[in-house]
């Protein structure tokens, strides 16, 4: 819970506030920009909230913050922004807040479907996210994106009794605990209408999941970046190969979708997959010219 004795001295007086913990995921800027700024190597509060509904979404993302760096004055209950995750994001996507240290605050994501439920990549492995998501029919599998945001995986398969799905090149992260692993770079149907696609490059065995031809989970592989104004890969976070994460990009210009849903860094939907195609050409440009 955050302190008010360690209170940044750049938040904006008032009621709610970042402290001295915070690491910097971003989480609560992207959730609501016009309330958390960033400051010098930490977030802060730069206005207060003005209306309900941004108090609200003030409190979600209190909620969703990895490290409980955020905090109110009067201590005011949390609860009903805790049972506003998962948040709907449309084409049966959700986003389950709850982000967790572990995976430096990165953000996973359930897709509901009759079949069983998808999440991808972990969640912070809280009583209130494990309640509702039993609620919303349970979780029948874990995609796992890459090493890093595996988070509490195995509290959430110990509860969900979930089938982790991780590539091999990174399945150490599960201490060999994963349930299915992937080979290769070949494209693969994990589910009906849900495409595993192997993009080495941020890590060995990085893997962006395909929903229905429309959003792509892109893990730490892709994210949008207002501050450029395009689609961007991490340079300063590539941990195995950025000549493979630029091949990996351009194998992603064969296949069509619209949205791309991070786990770090900011969303990006395009009007139309020839849309998103022209971006991702952008992206890959940039991309040479940082070699």
């Amino acid at each position: 819970m955050a302190k008010r004795a360690e209170r940044l001295p750049g938040n904006a007086s008032g009621e709610f506030f970042v402290d001295a913990t915070c690491i910097d995921c971003a989480t609560c800027r992207e959730m609501l920009p016009s309330v958390y700024a960033a400051g010098d190597g930490f977030s802060v509060v730069h206005r207060q909230p003005m209306t309900p509904e941004e108090t609200h979404r003030a409190l979600m993302a209190l909620v969703a913050c990895p490290t409980g760096s955020i905090g109110t004055v009067s201590r005011r209950s949390a609860a009903a922004a805790a049972a506003a995750f998962p948040e709907p994001l449309g084409d049966d996507v959700f986003f389950c807040g709850f982000t967790s240290e572990r995976s430096f605050g990165a953000w996973s994501y359930l897709v509901r479907r009759p079949e069983g439920n998808l999440l991808v990549d972990s969640p912070r492995a809280a009583a209130p996210l494990l309640k509702r998501l039993g609620e919303m029919g349970g979780v029948s599998k874990m995609l796992l994106t890459h090493r890093d945001d595996v988070a509490d995986h195995e509290q959430i398969r110990a509860t969900t009794r979930c089938e982790r799905v991780i590539h091999r090149r990174d399945a150490a992260a599960l201490g060999g605990a994963a349930e299915r692993v992937l080979d290769g770079e070949e494209a693969l149907e994990i589910v009906p209408g849900l495409l595993a696609i192997p993009t080495p490059g941020h890590t060995p065995g990085h893997v962006v999941y395909l929903w229905r031809e429309t959003v792509l989970f892109s893990g730490d592989h892709l994210a949008f970046s207002a501050r450029r104004g395009h689609l961007v890969a991490f340079r300063d976070a590539c941990w195995y190969s950025w000549e493979e994460q630029i091949r990996s990009m351009e194998r992603l210009l064969t296949v069509d979708f619209t949205t791309v849903l991070p786990g770090h860094g900011e969303r990006f939907r395009a009007p139309s997959p020839a849309a998103m195609k022209d971006e991702l050409r952008r992206c890959v440009a940039w991309m040479k010219t940082r070699r």
